[in-house]
This record gives structure tokens, C-alpha cells and sequence, in this order.
């Protein structure tokens, strides 16, 4: 008799996937989460404890992706067991791994770009410009919802649509190029939304003052007459030349800005 997936089971697999990331360990990342994601599936469509057996240590390989879009191969997984479950033969136990390792990085790239990357600093920026305005707890509460909205709408559709498209929603979304042009387009926007953040977080001034006679010149003045920020835009840039281009790590370079900004305020060159 066969076992199909019904609308209960889906909604048992939803709740499940929400808390995909509580497990992460630094060997196989996802693993767990996605594996506990599926067991009300798993537990259903086989009967033979071998194959149960099977199934489990099949997902308990590494999987690691943006865990708000991880819902999409979840979703797809469910559609790929069930067809294994009532033809072995029609579905290959390896394939399905293979999908889920193939949506990995594209997915994570669309994920964070879209949603961590211009989704959540888009709504944080109007939270805190409405709490800045004097409305209270109105900001945070806009933001909490607005990221709930989103990460649950994206969790719904990925495990409903994912199991209802199936495979075919991966081939659809391969041959169109889809991720590809969003993460693009998204990650234009994502780029100019934390640039705009740079002058409200890096803070550099130079306090040197320059005199002639009665005049005094300050330099801090002359360069936010050029342009406001500039001293924290040009540091910023150079931050990101030394990172992108001579591939020296973070972690150095926050210990190289300690002790540049130590010596400078020390020296009087910075403020």
C-alpha cells in the first residue's frame, strides 16, 4: 500500500525545518537539522527499519546553505524519498544527495545577498530611523514582524512548493538562470545599502589645524567640505583592497586599525 505525503505531514516537516540551524557542528554543519527536518516523512513512507536506517544516515551528510532557503531542498527531498520509497528503481538514493549538494551554494549565495544582505539591513535602517523619530518600540516591533513575514513566507513555500515542483523545480530554476540574476541584482543593492552605513559606523577625524597669521585652517573641515565621511569611505576602501586583492585576513587587519588608531589619537593625528 502506498504511503503518500499529505498536507499534515508537510506542515510536521515545516515546523521541523524551522529550527534547522539548533544543531550546527562544525563537521558537517546542517546535518542534523536537515536529518530531524524529515523524520515525519522518513517514518511514514518506510516500513523496514533498513530502510529507515538508510534514509537517515543519507541526509546526515554534510549540508550547509542560508538556513531561511535551506526549506528548498527540504521541500524537494521529501518529493525525492517518496518517489525512492514507491520505486527504488526510479529514483537512485545518491541522486538525492546530489541535488541537495548541487542547490547548496547557489542557494546560500541568494539567501544571504537577498535576505541578509538587503532584506534584514532595509528593515533594521527604517526601524531605527522610526526610533529615532520617537515612536517608541514601534521600529523594533515593524522589524521583528516584517523578518518573521519573511523567513516564514520563504520556509512555507520552500517545503510546499518545493515537494509540490519536485525535481523539476531544480531544473527549472538551473536552466533559467534565476539564482543567478537575483544574487546579482541583489547584491548591488546589498553593496550600496552598507556603504550607506559607513559614515554612522567608521569614525576617523583628524583635529589637526593649520594657522596663518589670523586665519586657521582645519583639515577635518576642508574634507567634509569635500565630502562628509570621506576619511572613513577612503579607510573602508582600503579595507577592502587589502582583503579582496592582497587576500590578507579580517582578523589581522582589525589588529593593524587598533594599533594605527592607538599610535594616531596618541600622536594627535586622529581624534
Amino acid at each position: 500500500m502506498e504511503k503518500k505525503i499529505t498536507k499534515k505531514d508537510l506542515w510536521k516537516v515545516f515546523w521541523n525545518q524551522m529550527t534547522i540551524r539548533c544543531a550546527n557542528n562544525y563537521e558537517r554543519q546542517q546535518n542534523a537539522g536537515f536529518t530531524q527536518a524529515l523524520m515525519p516523512v522518513i517514518e511514514k513512507i518506510y516500513d523496514d527499519p533498513e530502510d529507515k536506517k538508510e534514509a537517515y544516515n543519507r541526509h546526515m551528510e554534510y549540508f550547509l546553505t542560508q538556513d531561511m532557503v535551506s526549506s528548498i531542498p527540504v521541500g524537494i527531498s521529501i518529493a525525492m524519498e517518496e518517489k525512492h520509497a514507491e520505486d527504488p528503481e526510479e529514483v537512485d538514493p545518491s541522486s538525492i544527495n546530489a541535488v541537495k549538494t548541487a542547490l547548496m551554494g547557489p542557494l546560500a549565495g541568494l539567501g544571504d545577498s537577498l535576505l541578509n544582505g538587503t532584506a534584514r539591513p532595509i528593515l533594521a535602517s527604517l526601524a531605527i530611523s522610526l526610533v529615532n523619530a520617537g515612536t517608541g518600540w514601534l521600529g523594533p516591533i515593524l522589524f521583528v514582524i516584517g523578518m518573521s513575514v519573511i523567513s516564514i513566507g520563504i520556509r512555507y513555500l520552500g517545503v510546499f512548493q518545493g515537494y509540490k515542483q519536485g525535481v523539476k523545480l531544480v531544473d527549472k530554476i538551473q536552466s533559467s538562470g534565476l539564482i543567478s540574476k537575483i544574487t546579482d541584482i541583489a547584491g548591488i543593492a546589498a553593496y550600496t545599502i552598507v556603504g550607506g552605513f559607513i559614515p554612522a559606523l567608521i569614525y576617523m577625524k583628524i583635529p589637526i589645524e593649520i594657522s596663518s597669521g589670523d586665519t586657521v585652517i582645519s583639515i577635518q573641515q576642508t574634507l567634509d567640505g569635500l565630502m562628509p565621511g570621506v576619511l572613513g569611505l577612503a579607510y573602508t576602501g582600503i579595507m577592502y583592497y587589502l582583503i579582496t586583492k592582497k587576500k590578507i585576513s579580517a582578523v589581522k587587519l582589525i589588529f593593524i586599525t587598533m594599533i594605527v588608531a592607538i599610535i594616531g589619537v596618541y600622536l594627535g593625528i586622529l581624534g
